[in-house]
């Protein structure tokens, strides 16, 4: 994988550049669908790219390995065959869901004891077994296995995280290079930045990760409950220390203000559940602000639901029939909103990518942050 840079705005750090991957080049500043299962909820693979316009996608190690599990997936010839996708996929290590599995996992030095959500069956993930599934899967770009620590925690907590996820990337590194793709073609891996909200543990951790010379960088342990404000903050630090020729991917970020802020900061890549999560409960992100299409008010509206992206669910369809499939939790409902809000996300960051290489994107983002967030 290689990261071309293009152009840097001269009013902020947001950048526009290309990630080469053996699956296609992907266009950036850019946002990742969520397939934690090998599938975008609710989504047809052939309406993410011929309507939402995704150039890759998401999936998800904890989930895949537990279910189908890596021998059927290598058996299938990795998940590109698997689920029929062929643009580029990013897995995660499973680091975060194990964060979240907090009353089911013991952590130590050598690894994670967990037991499985779905039957209690016990399972040991280790920095090499990680990289070991993510060769299986056979994503395009790979990331290290890592502790995600919860907000709030203490200095101390934090400081001892940092330790073991730096110990840790250094063994993945190590197993990526004395193992090989199974599937024909390389894989990239990414280390992460932790270091919760302590900006000196932060900086020590995005100089040990770009000491390491992977081919990306991704910030995790952020959107986990701490204020925006922190959020930022951290990311600007670390975005300031992380190598400009390498593409930086803020983890589980988040709502369309989150993300704009964040290219604003350096930010080349996103992924989040919250388009497709939100759509199935019926909230709407639009161009003009946020849609609860269950609201009476929208009842008898017949304009589409958002002429602005250009994409079919959203121009195709009015606010009255999707409310009227919600209401009657109609399952067609949830995979118009879900195809609708991530049209949305997609053509958010494409426009923040036009901007950028237009030399207007800081003025056009000071007043999209403002629509984006605004009740309608």
């Amino acid at each position: 994988m290689k990261f071309t840079l293009l152009h840097t705005d001269n009013q902020s750090a947001a950048r526009a550049g290309v990630l080469h991957t053996p699956h296609g080049d992907v266009p950036t500043p850019v946002f990742m669908p969520v397939g934690t299962a090998g599938s975008v909820k609710a989504v047809h693979q052939r309406e993410l790219v011929h309507d939402i316009g995704a150039e890759i996608i998401l999936g998800n190690t904890y989930h895949l390995y537990l279910r189908p599990g890596t021998h059927l997936l290598t058996r299938a010839g990795g998940l590109h065959q698997f689920m029929g996708w062929g643009k580029p996929i990013l897995t995660d290590s499973g680091g975060y869901q194990v964060y979240s599995l907090s009353e089911m996992r013991k952590i130590n030095p050598e690894g994670v004891a967990f037991r499985s959500h779905i039957d209690g069956s016990k399972h040991f993930f280790s920095p090499e077994s990680v990289i070991d599934i993510q060769r299986q899967i056979g994503a395009d770009i790979i990331m290290a296995f890592d502790e995600c620590t919860p907000y709030p925690c203490d200095y101390g907590y934090a400081r001892r995280s940092l330790e073991l996820t730096h110990a840790w990337l250094q063994r993945c590194i190590h197993r990526m290079n004395e193992t090989k793709p199974l599937y024909g073609y390389e894989q990239a891996l990414f280390a992460i930045v932790q270091g919760s909200t302590f900006a000196d543990l932060r900086k020590a951790s995005a100089e040990f990760a770009a000491a390491q010379n992977m081919p990306g960088n991704a910030i995790g342990g952020l959107s986990v409950g701490e204020p925006h404000e922190e959020m930022y903050a951290m990311t600007e630090t670390v975005c300031r220390i992380l190598p400009a020729d390498k593409p930086r991917y803020l983890m589980g970020v988040g709502t369309p203000e989150n993300i704009l802020e964040s290219i604003a900061l350096g930010i080349d890549m996103f992924d989040c559940v919250m388009p497709t999560r939100n759509a199935r409960n019926g909230m709407l992100f639009t161009s003009q602000g946020i849609i609860n299409i269950r609201n009476e008010k929208w009842k008898d509206d017949f304009t589409p639901i958002d002429a602005a992206l250009g994409g079919y669910a959203s121009t195709h369809y009015s606010k009255a029939y999707l409310r009227h499939l919600v209401i009657n939790k109609e399952i067609l409902g949830a995979q118009i909103a879900s195809v609708h809000n991530l049209t949305f996300y997609l053509w958010l960051v494409k426009e923040a990518r036009k901007h950028i290489l237009a030399g207007t994107f800081a003025a056009w983002k000071n007043n999209m942050v403002k629509k984006v967030a605004q009740r309608l």
